[in-house]
Parts: C-alpha cells; sequence; structure tokens
C-alpha cells in the first residue's frame, strides 16, 4: 500500500516564503534584500564577500525598507564596504560604515518619502517625496545636503556618472509606465540645467544606466514594447528591437531588468506572457542564454563576467543565481536558495489560452492537484493577480501549492491590462476595470468547466488588492463563481482615487469605468474579506464598511482583520489568512 502524500498546511506555506530583492554587485561582495519570516517579515540587508561568507549589514531587529511612492524600492545602496539604506521604521537613510550605523538624512515629517539610492564615492543620491511633489537630493557623508531639481510631479532613477546625473521625470497625472521623460544633467553646477534626451506623456521610458564610455541606456516603449536604447552623444539608437516587453512596470524604484557587461553588449530579461528568459546582445546580435529558470525578478547585475539575479522556475521558488557568459554552458550556480518544497510534492503549470470575450485571447497557468492523473477534476480557484499592471509569472508559489496539495486546481489569468503583452494590452483595462478582468477570468473558469477539469458549485475566485476588487465584482454578477476571497481588496475606485498613495492615483483615475464601487446589494455569493489593520494602499474602512452592509442585508460575509500591512507579509499573518481562505472554500463546499 503506497503512503499518503503529505500535505502542504498554511502555517508550512508561510515559512516558506522567503523573499529576495534588489540584488547588486558592490567590487567582490553581493548585496541583497532578504525577508526574514519568523521574524514578522523582516527585511534584512544582507552581503555575501568574495570567500563566501553571508552576514547580514543591517542591525539586527530593524528592517530595511522605503514607503518612497506608496511602494518603495531603491532602499539600499553601496560602494566600497559602505551601505546606505532607508529604516523601514523611522523612514530615516542611515549609513552603515565598519558596522556602526548613523543617520546621515532624516524624514522631517511622516509624509515625507525617501529612497531610489544611488551613491558614488561618498555622496548618495535619492528622491525625497512629499505631499506636494518629488525633489532629487544630494547627500554628503557628513550629513549635508543639496537639492538637485524639484517637482510637483515625479522623480525616479537618479543616476550619476562622472559630474553628469540622468533622471526620470513624469506628470502627476501620469503613472510612469503611461508617460515618463529621461532627463540628463550635463554637470551639476548651480543651477542644474536639464535635458530631456527621450520619452514624452505617451512614451515609457524607464531603467536608465550609463557605461563606462560615458553612453545612456534606456528601455522605451515608443514601439509599443518596452525595448533596449542607448544615447551616444547626441543620438539615440535602438539596440534590441522585438515585439517584446523587456521590463515590467515599475511598481518599485530601483529595478534593473537589463544589465551591461564587459564586452560592450547586455543581458536583458524577455517577458513572453507569463514566461520569461534571458537574452544577450553582444554588440551586434541578441540570443538567448540557457537557465533552468521560467521567470526572473527585475534584479540583474554583473560581477566581471558573471551575471547576477533571481530566479524562479515551476518547481524552484526564487533564489539568487550566478552565471559566467565566458562559460555558459557549464549552467548556472544557486548559491542564496529559497526553502523548498521539504518533501512535499509539487505541480506545476499547464499553459492555456483561451478567447476574451472582448475579442483577442486571454493566458493563463492552470496548477492540476499535486500528482493528479491526466483526466483530472477537481475544485477550482482562479486567482486574478494585484496591480491591475501586474502578471502572471511561471515560479514556485507558496499559496498554490498549498491549495493544489489540498486538493484544489488553480489558474492563474493574464487579464487585460497585465504586462508583458505590449502598450496596447497593457492599456485596455482603463476605464474597464472591473469588466474586462471579471470577463477574461470567467472565461477561464467557464473553458476549465466545459472541458470537465472542475464542477459547477466549486469554481472560486480570489484576489490580492486589485485582484480583490476583480474577486468582488466577479460575484456581484451572474457567472460561474461560488464564492470569492479578497485580500486587501479595494473596493472603492472612486474613494480611492482620493486615498490611494499620491503616486498612484492617477493610476485609480485612469482605471475607473461605469462599473463603479463594490455594492453589497448585488453581491448574490459568500465572501471572504481578509485586510490589514494597517493597510496604507487600501483602507481597512472601505472594506470594514462593505462588511456591515453585507451583513445588514444578512448576505454571508467574514471580515477577518490582521496586525499587517497591504501586503500580509508577515509569517503569522500569511498563515492566517492561508488558513482563512482553505477553510472558506472546504465549507462552502461542505454538503
Amino acid at each position: 500500500m503506497s503512503r499518503p502524500l503529505p500535505v502542504w498546511t498554511a502555517a508550512e506555506a508561510a515559512a516558506a516564503a522567503v523573499v529576495y530583492d534588489e540584488v547588486r554587485a558592490d567590487g567582490r561582495s553581493l548585496c541583497w534584500l532578504q525577508t526574514i519570516p519568523e521574524e514578522d517579515g523582516r527585511v534584512a540587508l544582507m552581503r555575501m564577500t568574495s570567500d563566501g561568507v553571508i552576514s547580514a549589514v543591517s542591525p539586527a531587529g530593524t528592517s530595511v525598507g522605503s514607503d518612497l511612492h506608496g511602494y518603495g524600492g531603491g532602499a539600499y545602496a553601496t560602494r566600497n564596504e559602505l551601505a546606505w539604506y532607508v529604516d523601514a521604521e523611522s523612514g530615516h537613510v542611515f549609513l552603515n560604515e565598519d558596522g556602526d550605523a548613523r543617520v546621515v538624512l532624516e524624514r522631517r515629517h511622516a509624509d515625507e518619502y525617501l529612497g531610489d539610492l544611488a551613491v558614488t564615492e561618498d555622496q548618495l543620491w535619492c528622491v525625497r517625496e512629499t505631499s506636494s511633489g518629488d525633489e532629487l537630493v544630494q547627500v554628503s557623508s557628513d550629513g549635508s545636503l543639496r537639492v538637485i531639481a524639484a517637482t510637483d510631479g515625479f522623480f525616479g532613477s537618479p543616476r550619476p556618472y562622472d559630474g553628469k546625473l540622468a533622471w526620470l521625470r513624469w506628470d502627476r497625472d501620469r503613472m510612469p509606465w503611461d508617460g515618463s521623460e529621461l532627463m540628463v544633467a550635463s554637470h551639476l553646477g548651480d543651477p542644474v540645467p536639464p535635458e530631456r534626451v527621450s520619452g514624452g506623456r505617451e512614451e515609457s521610458v524607464t531603467q536608465p544606466q550609463w557605461d563606462h564610455r560615458g553612453r545612456l541606456w534606456f528601455l522605451s516603449d515608443r514601439t509599443g514594447w518596452w525595448n533596449l536604447y542607448k544615447l551616444d552623444g547626441n543620438e539615440v539608437t535602438p539596440v534590441a528591437l522585438m515585439e517584446k516587453d523587456l521590463a515590467p512596470p515599475e511598481w518599485e524604484a530601483g529595478y534593473r531588468s537589463y544589465v551591461l557587461h564587459p564586452s560592450g553588449g547586455a543581458v536583458m530579461i524577455e517577458h513572453n506572457g507569463p514566461h520569461h528568459q534571458l537574452l544577450i546582445h553582444d554588440g551586434t546580435s541578441v540570443k538567448p542564454l540557457p537557465t533552468p529558470f521560467t521567470s526572473f525578478k527585475p534584479y540583474l547585475t554583473m560581477q566581471g563576467w558573471d551575471v547576477v539575479g533571481i530566479g524562479a522556475s515551476p518547481v524552484q521558488a526564487p533564489h539568487i543565481f550566478r552565471l559566467d557568459l565566458l562559460r555558459p554552458e557549464q549552467g548556472t550556480q544557486i548559491f542564496e536558495d529559497s526553502a523548498d518544497a521539504a518533501g512535499h510534492s509539487v505541480t506545476a503549470p499547464q499553459p492555456l489560452r483561451v478567447p476574451s470575450p472582448s475579442g483577442g485571447e486571454v493566458q493563463a497557468l492552470v496548477y492540476p492537484p499535486v500528482n493528479a492523473a491526466g483526466d483530472w477534476c477537481a475544485p477550482l480557484v482562479v486567482r486574478a493577480h494585484p496591480g491591475p499592471t501586474s502578471a502572471v509569472h511561471t515560479r514556485l508559489d507558496w499559496h498554490t501549492q498549498l491549495l493544489t496539495s489540498n486538493g484544489f486546481a488553480v489558474a492563474d489569468v493574464d487579464y487585460h491590462g497585465s504586462t508583458g503583452y505590449g502598450r496596447p494590452f497593457r492599456r485596455s483595462l482603463y476605464g474597464r476595470w472591473g469588466d474586462l478582468d471579471v470577463d477574461d477570468c470567467a472565461a477561464v473558469a467557464e473553458y476549465l468547466l466545459a472541458e470537465g477539469r472542475t464542477m459547477p458549485g466549486q469554481v472560486f475566485i480570489t484576489g490580492s488588492s486589485a485582484g480583490g476588487y476583480t474577486a468582488l465584482q466577479a460575484v456581484s454578477r451572474p457567472s460561474v463563481f461560488s464564492g470569492a476571497v479578497a485580500r486587501s481588496a479595494i473596493v472603492n475606485p472612486s474613494r480611492w482615487m482620493t486615498t490611494a498613495p499620491r503616486w498612484q492615483r492617477p493610476h485609480a483615475v485612469g482605471l475607473a469605468g461605469p462599473v463603479g464601487a463594490v455594492r453589497a446589494e448585488v453581491i448574490d455569493r459568500p465572501t471572504l474579506l481578509i485586510h490589514g489593520a494597517d493597510d496604507h494602499i487600501a483602507p481597512l474602512s472601505d472594506v470594514a464598511d462593505l462588511a456591515r452592509q453585507l451583513a445588514v442585508r444578512a448576505k454571508p460575509c467574514q471580515l477577518i482583520v490582521l496586525d499587517a500591512r497591504h501586503t500580509l507579509s508577515a509569517q503569522q499573518a500569511t498563515a492566517l489568512a492561508l488558513q482563512a481562505e482553505l477553510t472558506f472554500y472546504r465549507d462552502l463546499m461542505a454538503p
């Protein structure tokens, strides 16, 4: 008799969710950010020296992170063993020198945020956000400060080189992926005379980098796809043109979706729907780099001829890898690995394309239950990703594995508005939020029903943040879904235009359409609402009000409030949320 397979528990799935971000080379050392799940999701700045010794740079008990523009990023920078970082609790910028951390730039008041750090010698460059706009700030190691530029809109990616500075700016009524400009100051005297070298209100420019010859490289979607260009003197020339995106939308500062290598070319991440691969440009042509990964975070760095990044696959959670470009046939070296499946079986996704009700097709990844037979049929959970300007990724996900090991199938949907399909598809949800996204999720569920992969009454939908809005709208109209789980959900787009972070309010305005707020009177199936008490992106008050309205109407709804922020990333909060979701589905299927 065969042994029963181990089943994931919510606590195990939460404990496995180690996150790596912002890996960067600093001479012969490598640095990165790493969550510590067992310490309430604390984020530590780590360093690995050339002899393989790994240690924490940030002090014990502290967390590194920024709330710049609502979502942070670029929370640290290092040079010559000096480490500058933003302390997540205070918001101050610290300089760690020989193990001694001291404040070099204070956060002056509650609505000020610092982030997007870069350094040259003993100078720090960063973006300082206030309620009225952004500033580019230069800070010396002694704490002296100089404001380089100011705007009532937004700044990003300050990149100094040899007395020059490049940065991004975009208007206060735009998102950076809708329209942004690449600015360059040819010298840093007083005043700084900036020149726009690329971009505009209908062109998104992102991720500028200088090479050692003083040429400025960047990504632009001027053709409808984020491709790679370089500015040499006064001439902008394309480096790699293709009908593929080479970048995601910059939800956080500090992305590096490409990296320049010593021979004058670049290594890039190609987005092909849910599937990623590495490409190398050798100066004349572009070709794939073989790796075992199908998903890459937008953090690439070079150390000599080694490209270092964060990769994942359907059977590997994201981890830090190294690939020698001179000997790529030797394969990738994994030197910082996420928690593995610990004896559990995992399920890999099956790609799916179905016609979209609004035209074209929608892509999804379908995960059968663990060790399912070829003719499997199972309860189905459809997941609407957050953003909604985000995307599905082909990588091991502990939330998915919890569900599949407990007998559920999961379908991750790249609905209209997702990235990795070019600018028109990315913008197609504007004015249609709560409509096209719901149609696409329902189309995937209906297809799997028709194929006999699931059963009526056992089809559910879940989503976080913007995906939570999609899930709630899906049970607010006739559909195949028997219930919805909404985590950290946005429920009222009109109100969200005023409560969202300043940076995201143009997004709220652009997305909002005739569907409007989630209304208790039209929800006619059970809902589970899970929310953090300290959610700075989607206010708890909106969700609590929806729960009260549902209760008044005697409609089945449960609200769980956790001691967490928007991402519910602390281990205990993650475990409680996962267990509540699993219990919700089981209860709805109980006879």
